[in-house]
């Protein structure tokens, strides 16, 4: 009854942790459960279906089992959410263009696949199109056959959006957009997303030419407005890259002030408990 009731896995998870046995559920018990819901009316259909459930008793070796399970459920959960974090921060650093044009994932997984984003960056918008999908590629060869259209670019959402007819264009189209993604994040000095964006915005319309036959607009004119966009967003990064430093700076400087005076205190400390040296008394000749 209750994954009809909830049909996120991670709240799922936790509240059947909380539920466990119906024998104990009580106003505790409801207390948590809408913390982790933050809705009234699931919580009352889980009330409901508690009194009106007709299942079997559990014993105390499936309750036990049951609390494992859940446990290290949400321990993957938790691992999920913050290696899903990690990759989010790390690629919005080091290629946020190429996230903000195709996601972190696909992006991580292209850096991945060619090994660094200069190689990524070296590479032509063809290879990007089917990398990671060499073998099909080399299959097709032998076989003469017909070549593979995408390769990791088609866990990309715009793949499934476009028709089947147009799945080939879009891959092509994707894959030099993400071409010159990974150039402007490898080559500039302060990489900002502001390109991805615009680079996005051109694929939409692509999308919708596809569609509707509106004609999109030119690769000069989207990188004209890209370059001026990305002007006040570039200063605000050095900005904060300059407070950085200076912060750096004079905690470094206080963190060395503290030595100082520590080691002057300890060369005092040992100086005071030294005994005073005896002067030798000359012997007259």
């Amino acid at each position: 009854m209750l994954y009809k009731i909830i049909s996120e896995q991670a709240k799922f998870i936790r509240c059947a942790n909380v539920i466990m046995d119906r024998k104990n559920y009580c106003d505790e018990t409801v207390v948590q459960l809408t913390e982790i819901l933050q809705d009234e009316n699931k919580v009352n259909a889980i009330t409901e279906a508690v009194r009106t459930s007709m299942g079997m008793e559990i014993s105390d070796m499936d309750l036990m089992n049951i609390t494992r399970f859940t446990a290290r459920v949400n321990s993957l959960l938790e691992y999920r959410t913050g290696l899903h974090q990690y990759i989010k921060d790390r690629m919005s650093a080091c290629a946020p263009s190429l996230s903000a044009l195709i996601g972190e994932q696909v992006g991580a997984r292209l850096i991945s696949h060619a090994g660094s984003l200069t190689n990524l960056a070296k590479y032509p918008a063809s290879t990007i199109q089917i990398l990671g999908a060499e073998k099909a590629l080399f299959r097709a060869l032998k076989t003469r056959s017909k070549t593979p259209k995408f390769g990791l670019i088609f866990h990309s959402s715009f793949i499934g959006r476009a028709a089947t007819k147009d799945k080939g264009k879009i891959s092509r189209f994707l894959a030099n957009k993400c071409s010159i993604a990974s150039r402007i994040d490898c080559f500039s000095d302060v990489p900002v997303p502001t390109f991805g964006e615009k680079l996005k915005e051109q694929v939409e319309e692509r999308l919708k030419f596809f569609e509707t036959g509106v004609v999109p607009r030119k690769n000069l004119v989207v990188i004209k407005e890209a370059m001026a966009d990305a002007i006040p967003v570039q200063e605000k990064i050095l900005k904060k890259k300059k407070k950085a430093a200076k912060r750096a700076k004079k905690e470094a400087g206080a963190v060395k002030a503290e030595d100082m005076d520590t080691t002057a205190e300890v060369i005092k400390e040992e100086a005071a408990e030294e005994p005073p040296k005896k002067k030798k008394k000359k012997v007259a000749a």
